[in-house]
């Protein structure tokens, strides 16, 4: 009876040892796939910061040489014989205003009909008395927007004909790429865009301290330029980039939250507010470039709106920043309790006073984050402002949106084209670190407004 009795208790032990290890193996599968998941995660998100440190590492260490340009501080003499121009109009009482802007214009254009390389080409010579160097590779050194420069000078202050005063010039891009060493010593004259007495002359002042680097503020004052590329810079680009933001704020964010407060709270449930809801969900998906082709449809061959303009831009990017706005203002709208809009209405509100008294203020963070991110991807665009004409070559600051302009990823894809790529290559990634530093200070602002907002609340 014994050994019956005993065989029982045996099996059911053996039972819940083999159900305790059987748990005990599942329980370290669980822990080892957890593990297994979180060390992938950790895994994710480190690359994902790895391709991002690369992709801002790579864009900082060529872009930020760019910022930097070697120039010569020179003496430069305002020759009289060579600015042979007569004293400045000064209008007289019984001069009219007509009579004194045409005496004007005539002393300009024989401004402008002075032999400024004739200035520079001395001033170059004499910054190194022991250097060998003739007229044309003096002027190759400096950059061709100098003699601008110069003109700008003697047109502000006549006085300075028959002075010495000091000027600090620009070097050329030729030259600066030398000064920099982008261009390789070891090539043959022959495949050098300087010739020898030019490199040499750059080698021997820059050893002196007469040329050196200094800051290039010009990239963000100067509009771009053909004949004078050392000195080009974002300004006509960057005015024209905020001319269009800022027809993307008035008509984009007024028009999509409007849309997104409509379809949810007020349009009734049917199939034609299916059909639209729809048709703003595919067009969050449509490329970029097919707006495009609609603004050049559109605003350019049947409105007849000017060409390569900001205003059309703002338009082209105001329907493509349409669809986001309205989505994310709709995903707002949806995250507020039932309660909030059933208490309202059960104190009486009206149905308006309900939205725009109770709803929208809870709101307002997501709703202008979501405006400010709109109008950031907006900035960056660059397809459908080519479609539009915007990369034309447009060598002035738009007063107007009306004016023919640039964009900054325009810019960009205009620098990255060009043919000196030793010069602009570093040029084009500049242009990249002021489009990016723009975006990232508007998602900087919608995050603090977020923030303050919320607190409020």
């Amino acid at each position: 009876m014994t050994a019956i009795d005993t065989a029982p208790a045996g099996s059911a032990a053996d039972e819940n040892a083999r159900r305790r290890a059987q748990i005990r193996r599942s329980l370290t599968r669980r822990n080892r796939a957890e593990t297994r998941f979180r060390l992938l995660g950790l895994g994710s998100a480190l690359a994902a910061m790895a391709f991002v440190a690369v992709l801002f590492g790579n864009i900082l260490s060529h872009g930020l040489p760019a910022f930097w340009q070697y120039t010569l501080d020179a003496e430069v003499t305002f020759d009289a014989a060579v600015i042979r121009v007569p004293e400045r109009p000064v209008q007289g009482a019984d001069q009219s205003d007509a009579e004194f802007r045409a005496a004007m214009l005539s002393w300009q254009r024989r401004l402008a009909m002075v032999n400024w390389n004739r200035l520079i080409v001395a001033s170059v010579q004499a910054a190194a008395p022991g250097q060998q160097i003739d007229d044309r590779a003096a002027v190759s050194v400096i950059d061709s927007g100098v003699r601008f420069v110069l003109r700008d000078m003697v047109a502000d202050n006549p006085a300075l004909i028959g002075q010495t005063v000091p000027v600090r010039m620009l070097l050329s891009a030729d030259g600066d790429n030398w000064a920099k060493g982008r261009i390789s010593r070891d090539l043959p004259d022959a495949r050098q865009q300087l010739s020898r007495p030019a490199r040499d002359w750059i080698d021997s002042l820059m050893a002196q301290g007469t040329v050196h680097r200094a800051f290039a503020w010009h990239i963000f004052t100067n509009v771009d330029s053909r004949t004078s590329p050392a000195s080009a810079g974002l300004a006509g680009a960057f005015v024209g980039s905020l001319y269009m933001m800022i027809v993307v704020i008035l008509l984009a964010v007024p028009i999509g939250v409007a849309s997104a407060i409509y379809l949810e709270e007020f349009a009734p449930r049917n199939r034609a507010t299916d059909l639209i809801e729809v048709n703003i969900n595919n067009l969050a998906a449509v490329p970029s470039i097919v707006f495009g082709l609609l603004g050049a449809a559109v605003f350019i061959n049947i409105f007849h709106l000017p060409f390569s303009a900001p205003l059309v831009g703002g338009l082209v990017l105001t329907l493509m920043t349409l669809p986001t706005i309205i989505i994310a203002t709709r995903s707002s709208l949806r995250a507020v309790p039932p309660s909030l809009r059933q208490a309202a209405l059960g104190l009486g509100a009206s149905r308006t006073q309900m939205v725009f008294h109770h709803v929208l203020p809870v709101t307002f963070p997501g709703i202008l984050t979501a405006s400010i991110l709109g109008v950031a991807q907006a900035l960056g665009e660059t397809a459908p402002l080519l479609l539009i004409g915007m990369n034309a070559f447009v060598a002035n600051i738009p007063a107007t949106p009306m004016e023919q302009s640039a964009a900054l990823p325009v810019q960009i894809y205009l620098w990255q084209g060009n043919e000196n790529r030793n010069f602009f290559e570093p040029r084009t990634f500049a242009a990249i670190i002021v489009l990016l530093g723009l975006m990232i200070l508007l998602n900087a602002l919608a995050i603090w407004l977020r923030g303050r907002l919320e607190r409020k609340a």
